[in-house]
This record gives structure tokens, C-alpha cells and sequence, in this order.
């Protein structure tokens, strides 16, 4: 006999976002509030973290500002303090801070390359770790892990953003095979190109056209295209799935060589 089905809502849950002063992660932040999340909105920018949490409360959202800097450890250990101190939980970690640093690899630097994978690969390590120990201790909880196509397959001149994201993805595996007995699931999600303020300009020029006719499905992605699996992964919905990755692509990833 089939068991209880589950929705994607997420009411009276603890959430928290990195890299949510802006962007993905402010979106990502409001999405979880509008189903029912407290959300704890963590970035390096506070003055942004506490913009996007007024916005948040004034759609009739419990959010709560923290400075979060992901690549330093004392600071993470910090953040999630103050977060379990603030909410007494924390049931969804939403791994969403990265950078990127485009160039040729043989002029670039080293320092590029350590930013990157820092931010990255060993900060989301890092709030991974933090937060498990969390979850562990109540039972469970679900780790999204904001990773990229380009993780899974690659493109010229993002050597250290496309390396840290694959790392990502395979990261997203060891810890869901460790984590899995103490009931707390990590899952990857895989976005293919969206637009963003930071793009909109690159997909408007030929060039970004010619880019956008390789999807198969002939156009860009948006914000709100996320919104369904992210929900799925941060919810029950997914309680059967860990160490999956999901890509939000278009098809971008099937398309012909």
C-alpha cells in the first residue's frame, strides 16, 4: 500500500540561504518564505542581506538577517550559531553562494583560482558541515547544493568555476552516502543559463543569441524555472532522494556536439 504523499510546503521549517544578498539567493530566499520557511538570508554584504529581509517581512515573511562569509571557517561557525540561536533549528540549507573568474587558464592567476574554488567548493564544504551537525542532532534535514551544467559537462575560459562546480556535484554525492543514516539528504541542483541584471545585457547581443539557439529548447532560463525543483529538493517531496542532481537547462545538456 502506497505511502502519505507530500507537498512542497514548507511551513514553520528553518531555511537558510547563502549568497542571498542579491540575485539567485534573494530569489531563492523569497520562494522559500511565500511556502510557509523561516529564512535566514546569509551573505558577506549585511546592509543587502537586511534589504532583502525587509522586503520579505513586508510580503508577511519571518526572515532574519547574517553576515556570512562562506570560504572562512570562523565566520561560518559563527553564522550558524547565531541562526540556531535565532530560530532554535535549522532544516534547509540552501548552498547557493559562488563566483566565477573567466580568462584563458594560462594567464590566469593563482589568486583567481583560489577565490573561486574557496567560495565555491570548500564554502559550501564548510555550511554542508555546519549545518549537518545541526540536522543531525534533530532528526534530518535536506542540503541543496546550487552547483551548474557546468558541473556536469564544460565550456572554454571557466576552468576554476566549471573544476569547483563538478567538485560540487561530486561533493553532493560523499556527503549524502555519509549523511544518509542520520537522515539528512544532499542533493544538487544544476541550473543551465538564466538570465540575470548581471547577463541580460550578453543574451541580448549576437553573440548571447547565438549562445541561446544552442538550447534546445531556444531560449534562456529564468528565476521562477528553478523554483519547482528547488521546492521539490527542499521539501518532503524529495524524502526518497539524496546524492541526485537535477539540471534546469532547457535540454542544454542533451543537445547535439
Amino acid at each position: 500500500m502506497p505511502g502519505p504523499s507530500f507537498t512542497a510546503n514548507l511551513g514553520g521549517r528553518v531555511a537558510l540561504v547563502t549568497g542571498a544578498s542579491g540575485g539567485l539567493g534573494a530569489h531563492f530566499a523569497a520562494l522559500l518564505a511565500r511556502s510557509g520557511a523561516r529564512v535566514a538570508v546569509a551573505a558577506r554584504r549585511a546592509e543587502s542581506c537586511a534589504a532583502v529581509c525587509e522586503a520579505l517581512r513586508a510580503a508577511g515573511g519571518e526572515a532574519e538577517a547574517f553576515r556570512l562569509d562562506v570560504a572562512d571557517a570562523a565566520s561560518v561557525g559563527a553564522a550558524f550559531a547565531a541562526v540556531e540561536a535565532r530560530f532554535g533549528a535549522l532544516d534547509v540549507l540552501v548552498n547557493n553562494a559562488g563566483i566565477s573568474a573567466a580568462g584563458p587558464s594560462l594567464d590566469l592567476p593563482e589568486e583567481a583560482w583560489d577565490r573561486v574554488v574557496d567560495t565555491n567548493l570548500k564554502g559550501a564544504f564548510l555550511c554542508a558541515q555546519a549545518a549537518a551537525r545541526i540536522m543531525r542532532a534533530r532528526g534530518g534535514g535536506a542540503i541543496v547544493n546550487v552547483a551548474s551544467i557546468l558541473g556536469l559537462r564544460v565550456a572554454a575560459q571557466v576552468a576554476p568555476y566549471a573544476a569547483s562546480k563538478a567538485g560540487l556535484v561530486q561533493l553532493t554525492r560523499a556527503l549524502a552516502l555519509e549523511w544518509a543514516r542520520h537522515g539528512v539528504r544532499v542533493n544538487a541542483l544544476c541550473p543551465g543559463y538564466v538570465e540575470t541584471d548581471i547577463n541580460r545585457g550578453f543574451f541580448a547581443s549576437d553573440a548571447g543569441q547565438a549562445m541561446v539557439k544552442r538550447i534546445p529548447q531556444r531560449r534562456i532560463g529564468t528565476a521562477e524555472d528553478l523554483d519547482g525543483p528547488l521546492l521539490l529538493l527542499c521539501s518532503d517531496a524529495s524524502r526518497y532522494m539524496t546524492g541526485a542532481e537535477i539540471a534546469v537547462d532547457g535540454g542544454h545538456l542533451v543537445s547535439s556536439l
